[in-house]
């Protein structure tokens, strides 16, 4: 076998075990996501049933030859560890209730319960096998939308939806939530997981609200609407074991503690192997920096967390930038983002090279 196809077929079993790792099990779609042929955006938009996306087949960026021979190299790949197949079930909640979601154009069987077959370790206990099925077979949520823009209308019936209203999304077109049959819900704020829990278990009918946050370009978690009855029951639940829960809250937080000072200690032994010239010192500061937690940055990623080589070295990149670079004065005099990262590529990478000779 020549050097290319050793280098393809480690890259196709790099990627399934990473995605084993992620969420338990693996199946085609979330091993080429994992290869980079298949954007996560994309998936997550198909999902969410995004008229753009309807045919995710379509968006799978790879050609027959390369397709055929990555699912070649995966079935060998799950014969090899005994994995035992899992059915999944691609639906999404709708105001109708729930609909299944199709990969291919025309809806094949065959085709489609290849896409839906998962592969999961075979020694999972009884109860594993049955969270993850259940964790397969779980339609997304309803997602309601708060207006970060000034303008707009609701479809349907018309009416203005100011800058900070809800808005919901059928067939690519905004309706205000009574043409959309969710204006009896109230909206709970995130913050309280305990309460947020037992709201949503509680509520028939419930939706997450999220908030498109333009610095760092993705959608934030806002709360969730749920009934008024489902929030009354969840609060006086909480309000029963609030000194238990006080308790566990503690416990928590210190065992928290401790796993992110492992964690930083994680990121550091990743950074000495893949730069074993960066100084201890810049390794310790991009390591705490990128574990820190609610900071959005790629170390509390799932590849950071998983200590991905690429998200390991897009920590230091991102170090380096601020650090060994007049990037923050670029901008402070007002050149545009990208220009400022183009500026000041080549120092990174002169800087990245020094690191990397052992």
């Amino acid at each position: 076998m020549n050097a290319p196809s050793d280098k393809f077929r480690e890259r196709v079993i790099n990627a399934a075990e990473a995605a084993l790792k992620a969420g338990g099990s693996v199946g085609p779609l979330e091993l080429f996501q994992h290869m980079g042929l298949l954007h996560p955006v994309h998936f997550d938009g198909w999902r969410k049933g995004n008229e753009h996306y309807r045919v995710l087949e379509a968006w799978i960026q790879a050609g027959p030859e390369k397709f055929g021979k990555a699912l070649r190299i995966f079935g060998e790949w799950v014969h090899a560890r005994g994995l035992v197949p899992v059915e999944a079930s691609y639906t999404r909640r709708t105001l109708r209730g729930v609909e299944p979601l199709q990969v291919t154009a025309d809806g094949h069987p065959e085709r489609e319960k290849f896409y839906r077959t998962h592969y999961a370790p075979a020694d999972l206990n009884a109860r594993k096998t049955q969270q993850l099925a259940e964790k397969l077979a779980k339609p997304l949520d309803l997602v309601v939308f708060e207006k970060v823009s000034e303008e707009g209308n609701c479809h349907e019936c018309g009416a203005e939806l100011p800058k900070g209203s809800f808005l919901f999304m059928e067939k690519g077109q905004p309706l205000c939530l009574a043409c959309a049959d969710l204006d009896h819900l109230s909206f709970l704020p995130a913050g309280d997981m305990a309460l947020s829990r037992r709201a949503r278990k509680h509520s028939p009918l419930s939706a997450v609200v999220v908030r498109f946050s333009r610095a760092r370009q993705r959608y934030e978690r806002q709360g969730l609407l749920v009934t008024e009855a489902a929030l009354a029951q969840a609060e006086e639940q909480c309000a029963a074991d609030a000194p238990e829960r006080a308790v566990r809250r503690a416990q928590a937080a210190v065992e928290r503690q401790a796993e992110d000072r492992e964690f930083v200690q994680s990121v550091i032994q990743a950074i000495a192997q893949q730069f074993p010239a960066c100084p201890p010192d810049e390794a310790r500061s991009v390591a705490a920096r990128t574990a820190e937690r609610g900071s959005g940055r790629v170390g509390r990623s799932a590849a950071g967390r998983a200590l991905d080589p690429r998200a390991v070295e897009l920590a230091v990149i991102a170090h380096i930038r601020h650090t060994h670079t007049n990037y923050d004065e670029l901008l402070m005099r007002g050149t545009e983002r990208l220009d400022a990262r183009r500026l000041v590529r080549e120092e990174i990478e002169r800087v990245l090279a020094g690191w990397k000779r052992s």
